[in-house]
């Protein structure tokens, strides 16, 4: 039987050319098909220097020239995870299923569209389309590069790549999952990028106050897990919603009491602060997957997925517990990623760039 989709993945010592070549046919076998309409081609950073041998060998086994893709801190597939080895990973269509390249300002709002960058190649103006993005700025675990995107098995000058998916519907959603310490709280006054006072009392101390017991000292605040949460919409679910956007602390600032935070903060705004957390993020990604499955009405057909560097096996102990959950609900289900340092998805009507996330797609047959 002929899928509309199926991966491979192959991993070994040395960055060859030869594993973008073995995943390809790895997937065309499981996929029925003797050629691809697309690939989808993920590699680790250790090709980055020079991915070219790579794509050509992929359009080759694919007998395709629309090979689409990037280099990431590590790849996944449906069979495992990679972080610590040379590998690629491929996704292979067939069928009606298509990776399109938009004309340029003729992307619409219902398309949906894989979206790759490297960190140079994000800017606000690439973001803001009406289209909806999926995807992932491409990065290794250190941030240095050099950091490569493709499309068309060609290295793409401009570090940005497109790709409209057609020939299936699809649902976008997001994993933020991070535990909230409060409530949502009015930004009652601000200066530059710092938070001055939260309600009628000064930030430092609404934060410290919130905080486990265990990490309660205001000059050991473990500011790496923490951030805050800037409310959109009914503050009263919003949280429960999802419908939040991230905001980072830079320093937290004894002499004033103050929160420097890495987005100029407005007065007005409902922020609560949260922490990152497993159980919380198990939580969410649990009540994403189920959202989007609702969502789609129908079986799919692949799932595209994106976490975040510093989320998967670095943060849940060395499981990816957002790609086990996945699995566990949909079963042979051909899923790919990769592992980014931003996931690009929509918020609230938006393209928006999340951190400490997880993105994901999930694509099934069009039933009109």
């Amino acid at each position: 039987m002929i899928k509309n989709a199926a991966t491979g993945l192959s991993l070994g010592h040395r960055s060859l050319p030869d594993h973008a070549e073995t995943a390809v046919k790895r997937a065309l076998a499981k996929a029925g098909l003797d050629r691809a309409n697309a690939v989808l081609l993920f590699l680790t950073p250790e090709y980055a220097a020079n991915p070219e041998p790579a794509l050509r060998a992929a359009a080759r086994a694919g007998d395709c020239l629309q090979v689409v893709g990037c280099t990431g801190a590590g790849i996944l597939t449906e069979q495992e995870w990679v972080l610590d080895s040379p590998g690629a990973a491929a996704m292979v269509f067939g069928g009606d299923v298509h990776l399109t390249m938009p004309p340029r300002g003729k992307m619409s709002d219902d398309d949906i569209v894989l979206s790759l960058c490297t960190p140079a190649g994000l800017t606000a103006e690439w973001l803001d389309v009406p289209a909806r993005r999926l995807g992932a700025v491409s990065g290794d675990l250190f941030g240095h590069g050099p950091f490569k995107v493709w499309s068309g098995a060609r290295v793409a000058d401009s570090e940005q790549v497109d790709a409209i998916v057609s020939g299936v519907d699809g649902v976008l959603n997001a994993s933020q999952g991070v535990r909230a310490l409060t409530s949502p709280i009015e930004v009652a006054e601000v200066q530059g990028y710092d938070i001055m006072r939260l309600g009628n009392y000064p930030a430092l101390s609404v934060l410290v106050q919130s905080l486990p017991t265990s990490v309660r000292d205001m000059e050991r605040v473990p500011l790496h897990l923490i951030m805050g949460g800037v409310t959109i919409g009914d503050p009263d679910t919003a949280i429960r919603e999802g419908r939040y956007r991230l905001n980072h602390i830079v320093a937290a600032n004894l002499r004033d009491q103050s929160i420097t935070l890495s987005q100029r903060p407005s007065r007005g705004e409902r922020l609560f602060w949260a922490m990152r957390d497993t159980l919380a993020a198990e939580r969410d990604m649990r009540a994403c997957i189920e959202r989007s499955a609702q969502e789609l009405a129908v079986a799919p057909d692949f799932a595209l997925l994106f976490p975040c560097m510093g989320r998967g096996p670095n943060f849940y102990g060395n499981r990816d517990r957002d790609l086990d959950m996945l699995r566990a609900r949909f079963p042979a289900l051909p899923i790919i990623g990769l592992y980014g340092n931003g996931e690009l998805g929509p918020l609230d009507g938006a393209n928006h760039l999340y951190q400490y996330s997880a993105v994901l797609g999930l694509f099934g047959t069009r039933t009109d």
